[in-house]
């Protein structure tokens, strides 16, 4: 269901306005399980690490970061590990 509604709502926002989105049969973003997972679990990390309201927050951040980047499945990547090594250093008392 969550896979569903990620999907139907990338499409709906038009997310994807890369000149490469044209080539695509499907409007929006690729989502799969993998980004779902990737999206969910950092949301978990930061939410216990730091306090909860900062899941909503991490990921939409991370989100715009990876965007910024490039929007590639590796920028996303590359975004959470960032947040996810922050957030396990602020739940240390190492907050850079």
């Amino acid at each position: 269901m969550l896979l569903d509604w990620a999907q139907q709502l990338s499409a709906a926002l038009a997310a994807d306005q890369t000149p490469h989105a044209a080539d695509r049969a499907e409007p929006g973003l690729p989502v799969d399980e993998a980004l779902l997972t990737t999206v969910l679990d950092l949301a978990r990390d930061a939410a216990h690490a730091v306090e909860r309201p900062a899941a909503p927050l991490t990921t939409f951040l991370v989100g715009y970061a990876a965007a910024r980047r490039g929007g590639t499945p590796a920028d996303l990547a590359a975004c959470a590990e960032i947040a996810r090594e922050l957030a396990s250093a602020w739940e240390r008392g190492t907050e850079a």
